[in-house]
């Protein structure tokens, strides 16, 4: 599929979900596997070639799609329910630098996002990151998290406190507490990525958020 045959998911995309939700068993996902692979699996592909063309274009970078598996890991969970009841892809970039921030896309039936970003530095990495928010690779970033206005969803810094040897009062003590960084933009019902013309509403989601993923790609200065 071209990267402009995608429109949109089907409705018994989000149906699917939505009904694999409510009977989250083996029997009933044995019975329902080929609605699960025209519904679900089918579509997300062609998502995933459509929007992986797309990214690239954007940024010049060659990109991995992955689809995340709709078999839970249960091992080490309390919860055992067998499966996922959403859709989660991610588009990673094939790039040089430091922080390497992803694409991600996600549906399930209370929640449609799109968002960029990183999802745990690693220790270089962390000590990068708040390296840079030191200098004026920082004042740039709370700049650009400033102008977002509500449009775009930061996910919650992970510390309580600013960590040493930054002070607590530090002008960007909000992003110094964070281990990771992500930015989302929300859509107003899930019910969206089955209305014609979703995907360009989702890639005007990415597009909106390229300025952060540019900040975590770019080189330290």
């Amino acid at each position: 599929m071209k990267a402009d045959e995608f429109s949109q998911f089907p409705t018994q995309t989000l149906d699917f979900l939505t009904d694999l939700s409510a009977n989250n068993d083996r029997d009933w996902f044995a019975q329902n596997k080929p609605v699960y692979e025209s519904a679900l699996k089918v579509p997300a592909e062609d998502f995933c070639r459509a929007m992986t063309a797309r990214l690239e274009d954007l940024t010049g970078l060659p990109h991995r799609p992955k689809i995340f598996r709709i078999h839970r890991d249960i091992r080490f969970s309390r919860d055992k329910t067998p499966y996922n009841a959403h859709l989660h892809i991610s588009f990673m970039p094939e790039m040089d630098g430091t922080l390497r921030p992803g694409w991600y896309f996600g549906l399930e039936p209370g929640r449609l996002t799109a968002g960029t970003g990183v999802f745990e530095f690693a220790k270089s990495d962390l000590d990068a990151f708040r390296a840079r928010l030191a200098g004026e690779d920082g004042a740039r970033l709370a700049k650009l998290v400033e102008s977002f206005s509500g449009e775009i969803r930061l996910a919650d810094p992970e510390l309580k406190r600013v960590p040493q040897p930054y002070p607590a009062d530090h002008p960007r003590a909000d992003l110094l507490r964070r281990k990771s960084l992500s930015g989302w933009v929300d859509f107003a019902s899930p019910r969206e990525a089955c209305e014609s013309g979703f995907a360009d509403g989702c890639f005007d989601a990415f597009c909106r958020l390229k300025p952060l993923f540019d900040w975590l790609a770019a080189p330290s200065r």
